[in-house]
């Protein structure tokens, strides 16, 4: 599948990303890379496969969590990030950051 430089933009553009001539050519081989395997892929039998409902292991039966794939239990936790976070941020007012809104973005590209 040959991707040409009008779809790397339209995808650059939907993400609001401004990409450079050399970007611009390095995500259109890698995409196209990608895409080719799909294809290879999707040449591959599978009418025998059944679909997994997880990837992960199942336990041994009767041998307990220990033998199969260890998993944490699911519990919150503290998280403190958001300094980090902030920092980055081009107007931050903890616990947020300010983001120009999508509209004015798309009028502010408009107008150039």
């Amino acid at each position: 599948m040959k991707i040409t430089r009008e779809d790397v933009l339209r995808v650059a553009e939907l993400a609001h990303l401004d990409l450079t001539e050399a970007e611009i050519e390095m995500f259109s081989r890698q995409l196209d890379s990608i895409l080719t395997y799909v294809e290879k892929l999707n040449e591959l039998d599978t009418t025998n496969v059944e679909p997994m409902a997880q990837v992960a292991p199942p336990a041994a039966s009767g041998q307990g969590a220990a033998t199969g794939t260890p998993l944490r239990k699911d519990e919150p936790a503290p998280c403190d990030v958001v300094g980090d976070v902030l920092a980055g941020a081009p107007d931050a007012s903890p616990p947020y950051f300010r983001v120009p809104r999508i509209i004015e973005r798309y009028r502010a590209r408009q107008a150039s």
